[in-house]
This record gives structure tokens, C-alpha cells and sequence, in this order.
């Protein structure tokens, strides 16, 4: 089943209903969404685009945004979105390795980094279009009263090419069918919040993430999608907001969860304040500490649901649903609220030894899900999908235990991955960026824990005597070199926030880097100062 049905149906329906906001402006009921889906759709297919074509989104947050997603699936084409934080020769990366045909963007993300290497417009594409350009109002200013049914798709077509982080300097194309994403949305009512006409779901975090795919239940359900004026977060908008359009509900990083609490703090809101801003606050992306999700709870009341999952296994993984927060005459409730929660009605999880066997309760292990959520496998990558699915599971690279009734508390990362403000970082793609710049030797990034993003990169490193052309400065010097480099390769936010220099890095007998050591290291320090 092809998921623009969902639009579809809903725009029959109930053709008059409210759809989209941008901000407090009503854009679209369902049918006229649905006329401007089918009419981009019919673009595509003129210009030649296949069933099964690859069609890349490279945006901040807009309106449009839903129309292309909704118009790619209409028309057969599956949707590649690309993270709008990356630097434009990351994005142009994926967009060749996807074999995208057309590319959509907003101008200010080809605005990031020095462009002086990189092209003003991608390689190897049929078209690239600004949405908000007047070649973009074209494809939508002949939008059409009438529509025809969505091409048919089998339940094992593309849907959604999401590039996930890679620990090879490489991101990863996670292959996410229709079923894949019907499932994850119909699982959504059972395990996560039950959504109705009513309810109104409002895209603060990046549409290119999971949080774009929260528009799948909610459309199943006929609710309200609201895009922020701003196009991200800001906690007295999103206020604002709600108070005016109804209760909201979102997802959010634990960053973003944390400066809720601390507008409604400032502004002596009460919980039914709260309670007429904001639904449903899902939470996840990162770990949340005890001592916020509490303090969150006690300023704005049982608003809140956590869900762990992957890119691999959308949103669906594990719950530490409302009543389970709330439950707080359970004897292990401050365990219950370091957990991830239990596992999510589509799926099945297990925690389990390197050799795949269960490991028992209380026991060290990694997280395995099984169940139709979960990816059909990595794009043009064979190998890594047979090294993250074996015999129908999925190896998260997640450690952690699980107590006797159920409840998974992760501790560990095996692949050394760094969460920041909810977006993911591996060392190994920022170290690879370091170590080209001829002032370094050797590198080693991990992450430190930080109040406000959750972890922050840390970057050790061992300047070089030879290898830079240029005589070394002092420390200070060294660093400012060190940040321009990282802003014309990466994205802002996989920058080191934190350099230290050191004249060796600790290595075991086979020269591995004893990571552990320097966030030891890190550890020792913080406490001192």
C-alpha cells in the first residue's frame, strides 16, 4: 500500500478540514494538500521520473516540505532526506550515492561553510529546485481540484532513504519501506499516544529526522500539521502556539525538553498552563537524566512519553509510556525512569551476548529488535546489512541490561557514538576531518557529558612537528586553525566544542587508542574544576 493513500483517503473524507500551518496561517485543508501532492506528482512523472526514483530534500523545516513528501510518494518515487545541518559536500554525498534525480532546497542550508570547493549547484542531478524560488511556485500554482488514486506500491517498495551516521567517515542509506513506516505509524496509537482529528502535531526538530515521520500517524489520523513561522524551536512560540491553535504535541530532544522547563519556569506557568499548550511531548534521541525528566513532570505534568528506536527501525523500539512516569508508587519507579521502557507492541527486543545468546536479567548485553519496522537493509551496502541483521535482528550497537519485568536501561555505545542535541556524531568521521589539516599528528574524539546538549565532542589531539607547513603556534592558535578547518568540511554541530593537547594519546599493545582512558581523563578533570 502506498502511503499517499493516507492523504488520499483523508482528503475524501474529509476534504475541508484543516491540514497545514505555517505558524498561526492556515495553508491547506486535506483536499487542497492532496491537489498540490497529485500535482507535483504529475511533475515528476512528465519529466521522466520512474517508480522507485530517488528525490533528495535538503531543507530546513517549510511547509512544502509535507507536500514533497506526500507528492514523491504519490507518484512511486522514494524520499531521501538529508540532514539540513550538514555541510553542502555531505549532502552533495548522499545525494550522488542515492542516485537522486531531483534535489529541493532552501537556500540558507547552501549557505553553510566555505562553498569556495564545493558547487553552488549539486552534481549528477536532473534538477535542483529552491522551494521557496518562483521555479518552485510553478510546479505548485497549477494545483488541480481533482486527483487520481496514488501509484500502486507492493508493501517491500522504498519509501524513505535516511542517512544515517557512519563510523567509517561514511553515512549509511537505511532502506525504510511502506510497510516498514505503516507499521511504525499504526504502532504509534498503541504504544505512544492516541491521535485524533483534534490533535495538532507541530514539526520544532528537523523534518529530516524521525520527527518528519510523526506525520504518518497523525495523517492516519486526520490531525492538524503545524509548521513553526520560525521553521525550528523556540520555546515561547511553541507556547504561543498552543495556546492559540490547541494543545500541541512534538517530539523533542532532551535539549529541547529542557528549555520548555525552564520557559515555563521563568514565566511562573502553571501545569494547566501547560496542559493548554502541549499535548504530547515525546522524548528521546539522546539520554534524558533522572533529574530532568522529574523536574519536567513536575513543572508541566504527564505531558511527556519516551521512545527509543533507530533510523533503522523508526521510532519503534522501545516506551516509557505515560503511566509509567507517573507511576511513582512503584518501588523501582527512579529505576523505571533511567530506563528506556519496555518493548513497543510491533516488535519484539532482547538483550543478548556477542555470540547472540540471551544474556540474563541484569546482565550487560547489546539490544537486538526484531519486527516489521525494521529496515529492509543499508542502500548498496550488503556487507553492513549482514553485519546489523542477522537471522531477522537488529544489532543497535546499543549495550545495555534489562530488569526482571521487562524494563531496558541502556549503559554504553558500543560504537563509541556521540549524541548532542539529539543529533547523532561519530569520533571517527570528525577525527578523519582533523586529521587532514597538517597540524595534526594524531586525534581522538569523544564525547563529554553536558548539561545542555546531553554529550559534547571532545577533541584530543597530538600536534604535529613535521607535517604542517606552517611553524606550530600556541595552543590557542592551534584551536582557532583547527575550527575553521572543521567549518569548511563538517556540519557546525559535529565541530569539537572542547580541544586539549596532549603530547601522546594512550594506546593498549596493538595501538588502539584506549578511549576509555581519555573519558577517564575528562571525568578527573571536571571534578577538579
Amino acid at each position: 500500500m502506498n502511503l499517499a493513500l493516507l492523504l488520499h483517503r483523508q482528503a475524501l473524507a474529509m476534504p475541508n478540514a484543516a491540514a497545514v500551518f505555517c505558524g498561526r496561517q492556515q495553508i491547506s485543508t486535506h483536499a487542497q494538500w492532496a491537489s498540490r501532492s497529485w500535482t507535483l506528482a504529475k511533475h515528476f512523472r512528465a519529466a521522466g521520473l520512474e517508480p522507485g526514483d530517488r528525490v533528495a530534500l535538503f531543507m530546513r523545516n517549510h511547509v512544502r516540505y509535507l507536500d514533497i513528501v506526500l507528492g514523491a510518494w504519490w507518484a512511486g518515487l522514494v524520499v531521501v532526506p538529508i540532514n539540513a545541518k550538514l555541510h553542502p559536500l555531505e549532502a552533495e554525498w548522499i545525494i550522488q550515492n542515492a542516485q537522486a534525480r531531483w534535489v529541493f532546497i532552501t537556500a540558507d542550508v547552501m549557505g553553510q561553510g566555505d562553498l569556495s570547493s564545493g558547487p553552488a549547484v549539486f552534481k549528477g542531478i536532473n534538477r535542483q529546485i529552491d522551494v521557496d524560488s518562483s521555479e518552485s511556485d510553478d510546479l505548485w500554482s497549477a494545483a488541480e481540484s481533482s486527483w487520481s488514486p496514488p501509484l500502486h506500491r507492493q508493501p517491500e517498495d522504498l519509501a524513505w532513504l535516511f542517512y544515517t551516521s557512519g563510523t567509517t567517515g561514511r553515512p549509511k542509506g537505511v532502506m525504510l519501506t511502506h510497510h516498514n513506516l505503516r507499521t511504525m505509524g499504526l504502532g504509534y496509537f498503541i504504544d505512544v499516544d492516541p491521535v485524533s482529528p483534534r490533535d495538532r502535531i507541530v514539526y520544532a526538530a528537523p523534518m529530516s529526522h524521525g520527527n518528519g515521520l510523526y506525520a504518518i500517524p497523525h495523517l492516519m489520523a486526520g490531525a492538524v500539521h503545524v509548521v513553526p513561522a520560525s521553521g525550528g524551536f523556540q520555546a515561547e512560540e511553541l507556547f504561543e502556539l498552543g495556546w492559540e491553535l490547541g494543545p500541541l504535541s512534538l517530539f523533542a530532544a532532551p535539549t529541547i525538553v529542557n528549555r520548555l522547563v525552564a520557559y515555563a519556569r521563568q514565566h511562573a506557568l502553571t501545569k494547566d498552563d501547560c496542559a493548554r499548550a502541549f499535548k504530547t511531548i515525546v522524548y528521546g534521541g539522546a539520554p534524558m537524566y533522572v533529574a530532568d525528566i522529574q523536574r519536567a513532570l513536575d513543572v508541566m505534568g504527564p505531558r511527556f512519553v519516551q521512545i527509543y528506536g533507530q533510523g533503522e527501525t523508526p521510532m519503534t523500539g522501545t516506551v516509557l509510556s505515560r503511566q509509567h512516569l507517573m507511576d511513582t508508587s512503584h518501588p523501582r519507579h527512579l529505576e523505571r525512569l533511567a530506563s528506556i521502557g519496555v518493548a513497543q507492541t510491533p516488535v519484539e527486543v532482547r538483550i543478548a551476548d556477542p555470540e547472540g545468546a540471551d544474556v540474563a536479567a541484569g546482565e550487560m548485553g547489546e539490544l537486538l529488535v526484531r519486527g516489521d519496522s525494521v529496515m529492509a537493509g543499508y542502500w548498496r551496502d550488503t556487507q553492513a546489512t549482514a553485519a546489523a541483521i542477522r537471522e531477522g535482528w537488529l544489532w543497535t550497537g546499543d549495550m545495555g541490561c534489562a530488569d526482571a519485568d521487562g524494563f531496558i536501561t541502556l549503559r554504553d555505545r558500543s560504537k563509541d557514538l556521540i549524541i548532542s542535541g539529539g543529533s547523532n556524531i561519530y569520533p571517527r568521521e570528525v577525527e578523519e576531518v582533523l586529521l587532514k589539516h597538517p597540524a595534526v599528528a594524531e586525534v581522538a574524539v569523544v564525547g563529554a557529558p553536558d548539561a545542555e546538549w546531553g554529550e559534547a565532542v571532545v577533541a584530543f589531539v597530538v600536534k604535529s612537528l613535521t607535517r604542517s607547513e606552517e611553524p606550530n603556534g600556541d595552543d590557542e592558535t592551534t584551536q582557532a586553525l583547527l575550527d575553521t578547518w572543521c567549518r569548511s568540511q563538517i556540519a557546525r554541530f559535529k565541530r569539537p566544542k572542547r580541544y586539549i593537547f596532549v603530547d601522546e594519546l594512550p594506546k593498549n599493545a596493538y595501538g588502539k587508542v584506549l578511549k576509555r582512558n581519555l573519558r577517564e581523563r575528562l571525568d578527573i578533570s571536571d571534578q577538579r574544576s
